[in-house]
């Protein structure tokens, strides 16, 4: 039987090479999955609230934000769904919008009344023109979408 026995003075090196390359990926995982987190949401300069209730959406569920940039562009997930420059001029502008409001009506769950239980949040710049926010909430009240529940976003001004 050959047992080999431990020298206490052999000096021993770990390859810690493997062992960087695991930190570095669980570094970038956790950059993207952070960002994908925030992916709903445009740069905007929203509007000071001086009175308003901290938004905490429950993370399991799916609500759909609309943005509105400055210059009237409405934004859905990175997927921009009205230009005024482009669209302004056509038939009907806010097609691809309505079309996403009608599929958001038909997956929400209904109230008692039959109508889309689920909000939709309106997040629009400050120096937007309303004209462009009215539109989104006609688009609301539709035949076929009627989404009764909305909300608007808005930031706490600091405190000094």
């Amino acid at each position: 039987m050959n047992l080999a026995k431990h020298d206490a003075n052999t000096e021993m090196e770990l390859n810690m090479t493997s062992m960087i390359d695991v930190v570095f990926l669980l570094i970038i995982f956790f950059m993207i999955i952070t960002d994908l987190s925030q992916q709903d949401l445009e740069d905007l300069q929203l509007p000071k609230a001086h009175a308003a209730v901290e938004d905490k959406p429950d993370p399991n569920e799916k609500r759909p934000i609309v943005n509105i940039r400055h210059n009237g562009e409405i934004i859905v997930r990175r997927d921009m769904l009205f230009d005024p420059e482009r669209d302004g001029a056509s038939a009907d502008p806010l097609k691809k919008l309505k079309q996403l409001l009608a599929l958001v009506a038909l997956n929400s769950p209904k109230a008692a009344d039959g109508y889309p239980d689920d909000p939709l949040m309106i997040r629009g710049d400050i120096s937007v023109p309303f004209k462009y926010v009215q539109k989104v909430m006609e688009a609301c009240s539709l035949p076929g979408i009627q989404i009764w529940k909305v909300q608007l976003g808005a930031s706490i001004p600091e405190e000094n």
